[in-house]
């Protein structure tokens, strides 16, 4: 049995991968892993935004199933504590705050690092990169020098491509060396332009774009030398490597910055490919699949079973797998934080079809995202589907009123 390690890169767009259509060599470590990999294109995130996308990561559930969530609800089953339970060993090493032990995201982990006691600073609000791989190795290298370990379930996830866009020299000289920014004037552009969602600059919305991009050469950087640690220390060749990301990032493609409260592609059509050494070349797979199911696929390789509640399915063996449409949720939010009157939002994509209704005003949109694909034309009232689609979303969720305060919940299917 194998090693499973889930590397997940945060606020990381699909269409800065080589191995997805990009032409400027921001990846080339992740573009060479893809050649061994099954590549997913129509991967679809359950969320917009971390709160909203990591339930379905790491335990096959919805941001809203149990009411919106102040901490993890021990109603969900986080998948360290499947496989842990199932007599594996495992480890998470991160620097997300949204997913730190102080929201209840420790649960199952043998091993829990979520930077939180660290002092880090305005121009970098997180652990970088190459420190939380250095701690994963560390630990990676004292689990496994006996060569008589248990299987490990690890999780790494980088933040470093979010907000604010302050890259290093170095790898904004990759992207566009013209850029003469220092890292203040780059965290003035963030106050200012980001932060209120000011998207009617052009030319920053771009200059915006080329710092996220240089981020991108950085964290393609440090998974480039993670994946040298596990062929060092013996254990690629042992070990099934998951790579995805929990949302996109939008540059005012429709009409915003950052990632709120919407279910356009740059958000949720996110990458995610599954390698193994053993595989003498690449695969592509068009079917629509859901983070969710992402845990049952970590399960699966265990040979365990998913929670009782889950709502995903292994996505191994990749000939199996039936797609069922992906279905998501969010509080709408337009802005940087949550305010008290935001209401959910919800969609499901079936094939090139995405529905989406937004609660507040009772609005509809749904794109035909194959004549569409940068979804520009709402056909909600013209598509001859529009009424079945509807009704797909309608079967996964209820919405009433309550004391003038909405109150959701998640049809389980």
């Amino acid at each position: 049995m194998k090693n499973v390690v889930l590397l997940t890169i945060d606020t990381l767009r699909k269409d800065v991968l080589g191995c997805y259509g990009s032409q400027l060599n921001l990846t080339p470590n992740l573009d060479e892993l893809a050649g061994k990999s099954i590549v997913y294109t129509n991967h679809i995130s359950a969320g917009p935004y971390t709160q909203a996308s990591f339930p379905a990561i790491l335990t096959s559930s919805y941001f809203l199933e149990f009411g919106e969530p102040k901490k993890l609800s021990d109603r969900r089953t986080v998948v360290s504590e499947v496989i842990r339970q199932g007599g594996f060993t495992t480890a998470a090493f991160h620097s997300n705050p949204y997913i730190s032990a102080y929201f209840g995201w420790n649960r199952g982990w043998d091993e829990f690092y979520d930077s939180m006691k660290e002092e880090v600073s305005p121009l970098v609000p997180y652990i970088k990169g190459n420190v939380v791989s250095q701690k994963a190795a560390d630990w990676l290298e004292g689990y496994t020098k006996s060569g008589n370990y248990k299987p490990f379930f690890l999780w790494v996830h980088y933040m470093d491509v979010h907000e604010p866009y302050i890259p290093e020299r170095k790898y904004i000289e990759k992207v566009d060396s013209s850029i003469d920014l220092t890292p203040q004037q780059m965290m003035d552009l963030f106050k200012e332009v980001l932060l209120p969602r000011d998207s009617s600059n052009p030319e920053k919305v771009e200059l915006l774009k080329k710092l996220y991009q240089s981020h991108i050469v950085e964290v393609d950087d440090y998974a480039g030398r993670f994946f040298g640690i596990l062929e060092q220390l013996g254990l690629q060749k042992d070990t099934i490597l998951i790579v995805t990301t929990d949302h996109g990032d939008e540059f005012a493609e429709h009409g915003g910055l950052s990632h709120d409260g919407k279910f356009y592609s740059e958000l949720i059509n996110v990458p995610l490919m599954i390698f193994d050494a053993q595989f003498e070349r690449g695969r592509v797979i068009d079917a629509v699949v859901s983070g969710v199911d992402i845990a049952p696929t970590i399960c699966g390789l265990f040979g365990l079973p998913g929670a009782q509640g889950w709502h995903g399915q292994s996505l191994l063996p990749a000939d199996a797998y039936e797609s069922e449409g992906a279905f998501g949720e969010a509080v709408g939010k337009l802005a940087h934080k949550i305010i008290p009157t935001d209401r959910p939002i919800h969609f499901y994509q079936e094939g090139t079809l995405r529905i989406t209704h937004r609660i507040e005003g009772d609005s509809w949109q749904m794109y035909d995202l194959q004549a569409d694909p940068a979804e520009k034309n709402n056909v909600i009232d013209i598509h001859e589907q529009a009424e079945s689609m509807k009704e797909k979303l309608r079967q996964r969720i209820s919405w009433w009123q309550v004391a003038e305060e909405p109150v959701y919940r998640v049809t389980k299917f």
